[in-house]
């Protein structure tokens, strides 16, 4: 199936089969309204890299939603094959913060952090600096040989995607 390339708003870039639209689209890809998308935030962190410990840390402050040193501490240590000083998920958490990941707030004589960002956001954010990196290698015909290689399950993702998008424009249009 021949695949064009359409750019949208906020630099996303959509595979969509040419001639699909509407019905027809409904009809081949019946699955596409199954797929949610967090869109991309406003607010990005400063720093994207994240070490696998700060990635391991972030993933419990996501879960948790508002932690203590300790409650991370202890969720780390609740695997008797881990060690981890009290003083190094500080450190994490700290450097998270400066990284723009989560922000602290002191309460009495305690500290809490928050995630900034959901981790759907993050999602986003990664997806969408991804695609920056894939097309900015700059050569139409990567680009083209990366459509053709994509299988029937990609194209329906793609093309759900598609349609979420056309339908954000359509409500934006509509204020």
């Amino acid at each position: 199936m021949r695949r064009t390339l359409v750019r949208v708003k906020r630099q996303a870039v959509i595979l969509v089969p040419i001639g699909l639209s509407g019905d027809n689209l409904n009809r081949i890809y019946p699955a596409h309204g199954k797929i949610y998308m967090a869109p991309l935030p406003d607010y990005r962190p400063k720093q994207l890299s994240l070490g696998p410990l700060e990635t391991e840390i972030l993933h419990i402050v996501w879960e948790l939603g508002t932690v203590t040193v300790k409650d991370v501490h202890d969720r780390i240590l609740a695997d008797p094959d881990r060690e981890l000083a009290y003083t190094s998920v500080t450190t994490v958490l700290r450097r998270l913060t400066e990284k723009g990941w989560l922000k602290c707030d002191k309460q009495e004589r305690a500290f809490y952090w928050q995630p900034m960002v959901t981790k759907e956001q993050a999602q986003a954010i990664e997806a969408h600096e991804k695609l920056h990196r894939f097309l900015a290698v700059g050569n139409p015909d990567v680009v083209a040989a990366f459509a053709d290689s994509l299988d029937y399950a990609s194209c329906e993702q793609l093309e759900a995607i598609a349609q979420r998008i056309q339908a954000a424009r359509r409500a934006r249009e509509k204020q």
